[in-house]
């Protein structure tokens, strides 16, 4: 039994004499803290005008992007998720297959004639800034309906073309499976109606789709302020020093909203992707042509 103490208040166990509860104060630094607004300050202070320097120039050598949306956000969802860990060449293969194996309805919209060949119907293609593929021709969606309710079997062999069909098929079937089970239909657009960061997250709660992934479907389809990170701007984020090497790619995605005003972060992301396509390359990077190497940490590890 506890030895009783007496106060004013009424008895106190012993062992208790002296433990006050854990205030906010206390609390608030346990949490662990979050090194993308000190990383960003300390990229301000330490290499003043980086992030101003790199939009310049990659906006001069590529040209300043333009927001405009080119698919509608559930094609862009599926299309996505096919791009992963395969070239974007071959993603779009995989979604043309969709639309044949499992053709929708033209009056229900699809893939816009905007971006793209003014060449005939049949032919003509729409295409994204920073896509790597040819872009996908101007014709309806899939029907996603038939899509989902295909058996997987027949879905990973109509997506074959795309690379890791055995993943890819169950994302994409259960994506559209969450959709249709928080909406009734297949559609995203209400994801435009919600702040980025809660839209992210409700996207991320699919199985098999990443930061990436939904970050990629919610700029592209919707314009929000999110910065994806991909291989290509991972590895020139690193190279510049925009990043800290050591810093993962899941990481990088906070650590740039930190660091980038909202109005940055398209041409950022598009301008970044198409240097890492067309200039810093992962096994020869043309860095006697690179408009950053003045300023590049890969280049000079003094850089400013």
């Amino acid at each position: 039994m506890s030895k009783i103490v007496s106060t004013a208040v009424g008895p106190i166990p012993a062992k208790r004499r002296g433990r006050a509860a854990p205030g906010p104060s206390a609390l608030k630094r346990r949490r662990k803290a979050d090194p993308s607004r000190p990383w960003a300050r300390r990229l301000r202070q330490g290499r003043p005008g980086l992030v101003e320097f790199v939009l310049e120039q990659v906006n001069a050598r590529y040209g300043e992007p333009t927001w405009q949306r080119v698919y509608d956000p559930t094609s862009e969802l599926v299309l996505t998720i096919l791009s992963q860990n395969s070239a974007d060449t071959n993603a779009e293969k995989a979604f043309e297959a969709l639309r044949v194996a499992y053709p929708g309805d033209p009056s229900s919209g699809g893939t816009p004639a905007r971006r793209g060949d003014p060449g005939p119907p049949e032919t003509a293609r729409s295409n994204r800034p920073g896509w790597g593929g040819t872009g996908l021709l101007q014709a309806a969606a899939p029907d996603w309906t038939a899509v989902e309710m295909a058996p997987l079997d027949e879905l990973v062999d109509v997506i074959r073309p795309g690379g890791l069909a055995p993943q890819k098929g169950p994302r994409i079937q259960a994506s559209l499976r969450r959709l249709r089970e928080a909406n009734g239909d297949h559609s995203l657009e209400f994801l435009g109606e919600m702040e980025p960061l809660a839209a992210r997250e409700w996207l991320t709660g699919i199985d098999g789709v990443g930061v990436k992934t939904a970050s990629v479907v919610l700029m592209m389809s919707f314009g929000m302020p999110l910065m994806p990170v991909d291989r290509h701007v991972e590895r020139v984020s690193k190279r510049i020093g925009l990043m800290p090497p050591t810093v993962t790619a899941q990481e990088a995605h906070d650590r740039y909203l930190a660091l980038l005003e909202p109005g940055q972060c398209y041409a950022m992301h598009v301008g970044l992707i198409t240097h890492g396509r067309q200039t810093c390359q992962a096994r020869q990077p043309k860095c006697d042509a690179c408009p950053i190497a003045p300023r590049c940490r890969f280049v000079d590890r003094r850089a400013p």
